[in-house]
């Protein structure tokens, strides 16, 4: 156990106004685990509200029990997450106004191509997304390069895009384990060249090392189908149609995460869109759709996961909202959970 912790007691009340998350003791120095809050959600295209998800989830973290059944002790690694940046923050407000005109613009018939005002509005929020992809690039990569483990805790989904860059570049190959409700292979949607419906179509398209399975998806338009289609030896979709069917007619859980487990190359990365969860789980999130797991069916894949010998590189998790009722609603609280479940699996 590393000296920081020998003294701890994690029966005890957190204490946060002196830990990190989860009430831990964490420094940056003695974590294995680093979380890189991204509080960013210029493109949000439905409702807004996840760019509060690193608090919300920090200020949840502070009643989950320490202890996990499936892998006790594991905090005593360490897991820290970084101070939120207030720069980010106000960046995001700043540049989510500037994107609503031209959001309001297009639901009036406006088409952006013949407003040169419009024009350079859209041009100025991709150029600002371009640097905020930047930024978690950097900060990524100085974990990673320093030793790290690193998760990323959104935002809207897509901020890891800076996240697997910098992974893409440390392995030969890995495959995005994508939970979500939806596909998100829109290119440029709205306009916005890096919007969080297109995360998994730049994924797909800028690093060929890296492939792409889903799990869960619900919610998806013709264009990610035939985008889909035209990529068969790299994208492979299970719909939460086709799963539900499946169960219906009698097939196990343990059958049907066994069919995902044996598409995934050894080396996995989770991207963890909450909205993959049953929405009574999430109800705040962006963009909730009907249908989606439990949190104890997604515990039990990634416990498969770990039994079939994969190694997780790294995961995300984006869309935790809880605008309407702050951190009263459920939603931080079930985002909490998971994040630890997920630093335990890391």
């Amino acid at each position: 156990m590393k000296s920081e912790f020998e003294n701890f007691d994690p029966n005890a009340p957190a204490q946060s106004l002196y830990s990190n998350i989860f009430g831990l003791p964490s420094t940056l120095e003695n974590s294995d685990v680093v979380i890189v809050p991204v509080p960013w959600e210029v493109t949000t295209s439905y409702r807004p509200g996840t760019a509060l998800g690193p608090e919300l989830v920090f200020d949840a973290s502070m009643q989950v029990d320490l202890y996990d059944a499936d892998h006790p002790g594991a905090w005593k690694k360490g897991y820290y997450m970084l101070q939120v940046s207030t720069d980010i923050v106000q960046l995001s407000e700043d540049w989510r106004a500037q994107a609503e005109i031209v959001m309001d613009a297009l639901e009036r018939g406006e088409d952006p191509e013949h407003d040169s005002g419009l024009a350079d509005i859209l041009r100025q929020v991709n150029l600002a997304s371009t640097d905020l992809n930047n930024w978690v690039y950097g900060q990524c990569k100085r974990l990673l390069d320093s030793g790290k483990k690193v998760a990323l805790l959104g935002g809207d989904h897509s901020t890891p895009y800076g996240f697997i860059k910098a992974l893409s570049e440390k392995h030969e190959q890995f495959a995005v384990l994508l939970i979500d409700a939806h596909m998100d292979l829109r290119q440029a949607y709205e306009g916005f060249t890096h919007s969080h419906a297109s995360i998994m179509y730049n994924v797909i398209t800028d690093f060929p090392n890296v492939q792409l399975v889903q799990f869960g998806i619900r919610d998806y338009c013709d264009e990610e189908v035939a985008f889909m289609q035209s990529h068969p030896g790299r994208i492979r979709t299970f719909f939460d149609r086709d799963i539900k069917r499946t169960q219906y007619e009698g097939q196990l859980w343990k059958d049907i995460c066994g069919e995902l487990i044996a598409t995934l190359p050894d080396k996995v990365y989770i991207s963890f869109d909450i909205d993959g969860l049953d929405p009574k789980l999430c109800p705040n999130t962006g963009t909730p759709v009907p249908g989606g797991f439990e949190l104890e069916e997604v515990f039990y894949l990634f416990h498969k996961l770990r039994e079939a010998g994969k190694i997780i590189i790294g995961f995300d998790l984006n869309e935790v909202s809880g605008e309407e009722y702050g951190t009263e609603s459920i939603d931080p609280i079930v985002g909490a959970r998971l994040l630890y479940k997920l630093c335990g699996y890391l």
